[in-house]
């Protein structure tokens, strides 16, 4: 009986990066390859671009389960496969807030009108 069939959206992590593809762990016996071709829609020159070893993310069963070799062949193609997505672009907030750029500003302000003088001379 096959535990991933065609179509599944299963979660796993990411174990290694080639350059034909990355490999995803899915559970203790099953493993996973997103071949470079399933990875974008676009040219992809580097699938260490898209993920990083140890991340976790979400791919699409392409074809059913090897019960042989215990493989399945997976795609992020047309999926939003990032699950930490949100927590890592998260902006932190300072206790300075604006304050700085406040008092800067105007000495960038100065410097760069300084350099468009010579500029224009």
């Amino acid at each position: 009986m096959t535990r991933y069939k065609k179509g599944d959206v299963v979660t796993g992590v990411v174990t290694g990066i080639e350059k034909y593809g990355i490999f995803v762990g899915l559970d203790d016996y099953n493993s996973g390859l997103i071949h470079i071709s399933e990875i974008s829609d676009s040219f992809v020159r580097n699938p260490a671009d898209y993920v990083k070893i140890g991340e976790t993310i979400k791919s699409k069963v392409i074809e059913d389960e090897d019960l042989d070799s215990f493989q399945v062949k997976l795609s992020i193609k047309d999926l939003d496969y990032r699950l930490n997505r949100k927590n890592k672009n998260k902006i932190k907030e300072t206790k300075l807030g604006f304050s700085t750029l406040e008092k800067k500003l105007p000495e960038w302000i100065e410097e760069k009108d300084k350099e468009l003088e010579k500029i224009s001379e």
